[in-house]
């Protein structure tokens, strides 16, 4: 399915910012409501400059990749239209080809509706049906005008086909994008773990010393993260493989001739590469939209190990020296406009904050799931563009990070290390040789004369020096186990 640099962070056009050229003056629309005058080179008609003017909310209009899935819809939906008789074969191939222009994203100029509209994204629906309409008429060159209700949307509303582009366009962005991205963050990450399995470092609980890791321990449980990640975002990818295509308005199906939404769908997965059913159930695939909140949680939920592993990665970086200064990323752009030489960890604080936003998004799109009055969700522009956004955004700081940072980042062995020898929880693979409370009064000592664990256990020859050598050996406490002996 065609999409372009407007899902990926490139400048989208604006919704109700359409004038007319310079030369170009108006012409008069028409709709069951009566006459509009639009500007002369519009593709758009008298519904579509309605919603233009009465919904002047944000200047944003819905996602490309979503406008692109509602024109897939509509070109399966003419093809299955011709093949059955719906349409004369001629007016549902003009159809099609000027829906195809659509979804390579050819007229996006021409909508113009803002996110911030109808609730059950009937605008959005017009304005494509009217945009198709335009170019239809133009393609079949006979003068005859093709109707944006009867004919583009023929056996649909809005109130199947809106929710229908929803989980097509999600599904795609999923597979297409977040998939893939996340897949080389754990790549990246876990090609860092095994490069530093050996590397021995200090364990923190509480930002507090704990016993000794390995640099490649803590590596590989940011990479199991993000693989949890991507297992959770292929459960989701399924969760929207239901579509509410053929419930028409409130999940009868009136007008929509049995057998026309299989036929589409089919259409529907052959074009995009995954396998799409119908719904089982249309007065809940129209009434509910429990699958876009269930995939806002899932991505909540890597938003979530995202921040944890970016805050981590920034904390451990900090310094270089005044801070914990184990790792050391690569340098994207100076830190500071006051501060020379001053490089921060930006990666990092673009990971934090696309969690910042999923976990907003994900907030608004659960309070869209809850307004589904009777027969029909009206949240599905907001659902729409906020599920979108937080699939786009996790896979672009996913990419990113793994690119820009993850890949370049070093480990500083002698600052590791280093803390390691100093920290006073080495005394903890004491504990089963002497007891908790003789090791307790040894990293007292320790601690009060600003002396090494290993230092103290010489001085009053606690243990003979070899037995105190395997004991106080870090490598050996980042492999598990407990070591022999009684309390003493």
């Amino acid at each position: 399915m065609a999409h372009d640099t407007h899902e990926t962070g490139g400048p989208r056009p604006k919704s109700g910012t359409h004038q007319p050229s310079g030369a170009g003056g108006t012409r008069i629309e028409r709709d069951s409501l009566g006459e509009m005058e639009v500007p002369a080179d519009a593709l758009w008609g008298a519904s579509t400059e309605r919603a233009r003017r009465n919904f002047p909310v944000s200047g944003e209009g819905l996602p490309r990749r979503f406008l692109a899935a509602l024109a897939l819809v509509k070109r399966c939906a003419a093809e299955t239209a011709g093949e059955t008789g719906l349409l004369e074969p001629a007016l549902a191939r003009a159809i099609a080809a000027a829906a195809a222009e659509v979804e390579r994203g050819e007229h996006d100029r021409h909508f113009v509706v803002d996110v911030f509209q109808t609730g059950s994204g009937t605008s959005t629906n017009m304005n494509a049906n009217e945009v198709i309409a335009h170019r239809a008429s133009a393609l079949l060159g006979d003068g005859r005008r093709v109707h944006p209700n009867d004919d583009v949307n023929v056996a649909q509303s809005s109130n199947d086909v809106i929710p229908t582009a929803l989980h097509v366009a999600a599904r795609q962005a999923l597979h297409e994008d977040l998939l893939p991205a996340l897949r080389t963050l754990q790549a990246s990450l876990r090609r860092q773990a095994e490069r530093h399995q050996d590397v021995v470092k200090l364990g923190r609980t509480h930002l507090m010393d704990a016993t000794p890791m390995r640099v490649g321990q803590e590596l590989g449980g940011f990479a199991r993260q993000v693989e949890l990640g991507v297992a959770r975002v292929e459960a989701a990818r399924d969760a929207l493989a239901e579509l509410a295509l053929g419930g028409t308005a409130v999940g009868t199906g009136l007008t929509c001739p049995p057998g026309f939404a299989a036929r589409t769908i089919a259409r529907i997965s052959h074009a995009t590469g995954l396998a799409y059913r119908e719904a089982a159930d249309h007065f809940e695939a129209q009434a509910a939209q429990d699958a876009a909140v269930e995939v806002s949680g899932q991505l909540r939920t890597v938003a979530v190990s995202l921040h944890k592993i970016a805050s981590d990665v920034r904390l451990l970086a900090s310094g270089p020296r005044g801070g914990l200064a184990e790792l050391v990323l690569p340098a994207l752009q100076p830190g500071s406009s006051i501060m020379p030489g001053k490089v921060n960890p930006v990666l990092c604080e673009v990971v934090t904050q696309v969690a910042a936003q999923v976990i907003g998004n994900d907030a608004a799109i659960t309070v869209g799931g809850l307004g589904g009055p009777l027969q029909l969700n009206v949240f599905l522009p907001l659902l729409a563009r906020n599920l979108l956004e937080s699939i786009r955004l996790l896979a672009n700081a996913s990419r990113l990070f793994a690119e820009r940072c993850i890949d370049g980042l070093e480990v500083d062995r002698a600052q590791t290390e280093g803390w390691v020898e100093r920290s006073l929880a080495l005394v903890t693979a004491l504990v089963p040789r002497i007891g908790y409370d003789r090791a307790a009064a040894i990293a007292k000592r320790a601690m009060a004369e600003g002396r090494t664990v290993r230092e103290i256990c010489l001085a009053e020859g606690l243990l003979p020096e070899a037995e105190l050598a395997r004991l106080l050996d870090p490598r050996r406490q980042t492999e598990g186990g407990r070591e022999g002996g009684g309390g003493a």
